[in-house]
């Protein structure tokens, strides 16, 4: 079986939205890593010309390769990220190998032989 790693850049209002969405579309699970810092193509200004600096997530998510661009997708929606400047980015990266995940592989071998719809 071949993973890939989706990783989201979210503002961390976003994070629970978007783990929903993720599960609703085939990911069994996620590591999520609060307080992260992200900048656009311009820093934000606020009050005073202080930069201001919007609290970020970072959601992992290790998806069997025939759903990741399905979760991948689910994930964009949710977040708007296409719509909505500066609410964040995701994308998919290959695994070459992971281990500590064959309590899962029976459960996503199940849901890849069902017919979908």
């Amino acid at each position: 079986m071949r993973f890939k790693l989706i990783v989201a850049l979210v503002e961390d209002k976003l994070s629970d939205d978007i783990l929903q969405a993720a599960r609703g579309a085939g990911a069994t699970g996620a590591t999520v890593i609060n307080n992260a810092r992200g900048e656009g193509l311009k820093k934000a200004r606020g009050i005073f010309g202080m930069e201001i600096t919007a609290q970020r997530d970072v959601l992992l998510f290790l998806a069997e390769e025939h759903i990741s661009r399905h979760i991948l997708q689910a994930i964009a929606d949710v977040g708007e990220f296409d719509e909505t400047p500066g609410t964040g980015i995701a994308f998919q990266i290959d695994v070459e190998d992971a281990l500590g995940v064959t309590h899962q592989i029976k459960s996503l071998s199940e849901t890849l032989n069902q017919p979908l719809g």
